[in-house]
């Protein structure tokens, strides 16, 4: 297994990110004395000769898109090198441990899996497992000794996704200081691997991380944590110090609204070390809905943190859930209302108006009573449970709005205009005369944004 390319790391969508899940085996792997491959397929494509030398291959899917893809992956893998062994690493891995290990998986792990991963590779090495399938496996919830990111066979930063601001594009670097969450969300894939538990990355490792990318051409970084106020003196001591080495770096970050109002008072510092957005998912403006999805949040505190973010001169960037089983067409259209009365439509990537609920195997939403009525079966496949909504006006009203988002996608459409496609779905759905808004200003000032609009 030492040989290089025994071992083969595949990252298969990372939003839009260089693959930090195949930068920090790797660099585990190496420590240990191994020189695994990797290949990013979102960008390259799997390379048939490498596959066939492989005697592990290990796929990240750390989301939904990814393992979908990666199941694709694997089949293509068993195709041309029946013998070798596939792991699949990642949030979605354990969750659906049935399902893989039935079908094109040897093993899966997900959580802190470097160690682990690691370990396979020497049990492989031994003789002591080939392609018999491991049973699934509980979670990895131990504390690591994070190496730096392995990032060199890595593609570069120009074929991921940039920061656009001021009408130009700038490389964008990706790094994390924590992994996990300490929050519930009853809807998040995170809760049920890590349970409410999170590991910080040691300062000097991320700041390392943060050099090496800086080095490669970034300019801005994006902090890929679930959370990244989880650990609020972590996460300002990490600002303070990429700050001090970098002061025209800027960033973004992730966090809940409740650590946004918590913590707002270090908005303004945040700022002027360089942050320039937030993304926050805000979800829905229905406390009905925040409620079942177990947000920790209401509508008057979106509000109240969008006020806070934009007076310390940060954009904030809420993410949506728009299309839930109790999501009325009514609220519906509210969501459109804040967004256009709080000038919001430049901060949201339109595919978000489309966004359902996704409900996969082992999803704390299937443990209370609340979705019971309008579960379907699990789609093996697919891996999610399908849900039918009550109203089945907005069941077309989700396929009238994904389509409409996605086709404008397709055409790089103004955001603005996208967004009055979706108004007149929304009001035609409640039987409203349409109103259209002015044309957008082509020469408008927009919010930063990253090139790839799939948060979710």
């Amino acid at each position: 297994m030492k040989e290089p390319g025994a071992i083969l790391l595949v990252a298969c969508y990372e939003l839009g990110h260089q693959p930090l899940t195949v930068a920090w085996p790797a660099a585990f792997l190496e420590r240990a004395g191994y020189s695994p491959a990797v290949v990013d397929v979102s960008v390259d494509p799997l390379d048939a000769e490498r596959v066939a030398r492989a005697k592990l291959v290990a796929i990240s899917v750390p989301m939904h898109t990814a393992l979908r893809l990666g199941v694709v992956v694997a089949e293509r893998v068993r195709a041309i090198n029946p013998g070798c062994h596939i792991a699949f690493y990642g949030l979605y891995a354990t969750l659906n441990a049935d399902h893989l290990l039935s079908g094109v998986g040897d093993s899966v792990m997900s959580g802190e899996i470097e160690s682990a991963l690691v370990r396979l590779v020497q049990r492989l090495e031994a003789g002591a497992v080939g392609r018999t399938r491991d049973a699934p496996v509980a979670p990895t919830l131990e504390k690591l000794p994070f190496p730096v990111p392995s990032r060199a066979k890595l593609p570069i930063l120009k074929r991921y996704a940039q920061l656009e601001r001021d009408g130009g594009l700038e490389l964008a670097g990706h790094v994390e200081a924590s992994r996990g969450c300490k929050h519930l969300c009853r809807h998040c894939p995170i809760p049920p691997v890590y349970g409410g538990r999170f590991f910080v990355v040691p300062l000097e490792v991320l700041l390392a991380d943060v050099r090496q990318q800086v080095a490669a051409g970034a300019t801005h970084i994006t902090f890929g944590d679930p959370d990244f106020l989880n650990g609020p003196g972590h996460a300002l001591a990490v600002t303070q110090a990429v700050h001090a080495e970098f002061p025209g770096l800027t960033f973004d970050f992730t966090a809940k609204v409740e650590h946004l109002l918590r913590h707002r008072e270090r908005l303004p510092e945040l700022a002027r070390q360089g942050c320039a957005f937030i993304v926050t998912a805000a979800e829905s403006l229905s406390d009905t809905v925040l409620a079942h999805l177990d947000k920790g949040h209401t509508r008057a505190d979106i509000e109240t943190a969008l006020d806070a973010v934009r007076s310390a001169g940060i954009t904030l960037r809420p993410t949506w859930v728009p299309f839930t089983p109790w999501t009325t067409r009514d609220d519906y259209r509210e969501l459109l209302d804040f967004v256009e009365a709080h000038q919001l439509v430049d901060a949201i990537d339109p595919v978000q108006y489309s966004i359902r609920l996704l409900v996969p195997p082992g999803s704390l939403l299937l443990d209370g009573p609340a979705l019971r009525p309008f579960l379907g079966p699990l789609v093996r496949d697919q891996f999610h449970y399908r849900w039918t909504h009550p109203d089945p006006g907005m069941e077309a009203l989700h396929a009238g709005v994904s389509a409409a988002v996605a086709a404008a996608a397709a055409q790089r459409e103004d955001a603005a205009i996208t967004f009055d496609r979706v108004w007149a779905l929304a009001g035609r759905a409640a039987g409203a005369e349409h109103q259209s808004f002015p044309a957008p200003a082509a020469g408008r000032k927009r919010a930063p944004r990253l090139t790839e609009p799939w948060f979710c």
